[in-house]
């Protein structure tokens, strides 16, 4: 393979990855509440869900949801429901920080199921598929999962630390209630725009 289609596909995961969106701001918050080895824990999980999501669009998944639209409509309301939980699950957390937090980090199988009921993992996914696999050229597919895992990885994983950077600056639980509450906004602000598109 050239660099003249590994390049582009990078990119593309890149932005796609890193750009903010539901998980990003879970490992934001993750890297603030919780020790850096739980986050990257939800990290892990996120990406390979990611990747199954992606490898299973790629292999057809897509034809699937063209003959059946109610799934795709259920889907949606599935990942907004869950989106707004984890909203919820911020916005009241009481700021404190200790080791033994009493609400568990979430895990590797939040962060799956997370991508799996994100429509922005859903339209990354179509949209690279379908802008640089060639008419479903399966050795493009893989290439491409090759390289989104690891840049996936990487990106979720800067959240994580960006969140541990500001770590320190949240000590107090009031201030940490107040970024917490934002973030729950936000969370629940990017359910308003998913379900209008």
């Amino acid at each position: 393979m050239s660099l003249s289609i590994i390049l582009p596909m990078s990119a593309f995961a890149l932005v796609a990855s890193v750009s903010p969106g539901p998980v990003n701001l879970v490992c934001l918050s993750s890297g603030t509440r919780y020790p850096v080895s739980q986050g990257l824990v939800f990290v892990t999980g996120a990406t390979l869900g990611f990747i199954a999501l992606f490898m299973a669009v790629g292999l057809g998944l897509n034809s699937l949801l063209e003959h059946a639209p109610g799934f795709e409509r259920w889907l949606s309301w599935a990942g907004v429901t869950f989106l707004l939980y984890l909203s919820y699950q911020l916005a009241t957390a009481d700021g404190h920080l200790s080791e033994d937090e009493a609400r568990p980090a979430p895990g590797f199988v939040t962060g799956a199921l997370m991508q799996w009921l994100n429509p922005k993992a859903w339209l990354a996914s179509l949209a690279g598929i379908s802008a640089f696999t060639e008419g479903g050229d399966s050795t493009l597919l893989w290439l491409f999962a090759g390289l989104y895992l690891p840049i996936c990885w990487l990106s979720l994983a800067s959240w994580v630390y960006v969140g541990v950077g500001l770590r320190r600056l949240v000590q107090q639980p009031r201030i940490l209630r107040g970024f917490n509450r934002v973030l729950a906004l936000l969370l629940a602000g990017s359910c308003v725009f998913l379900l209008l598109d």
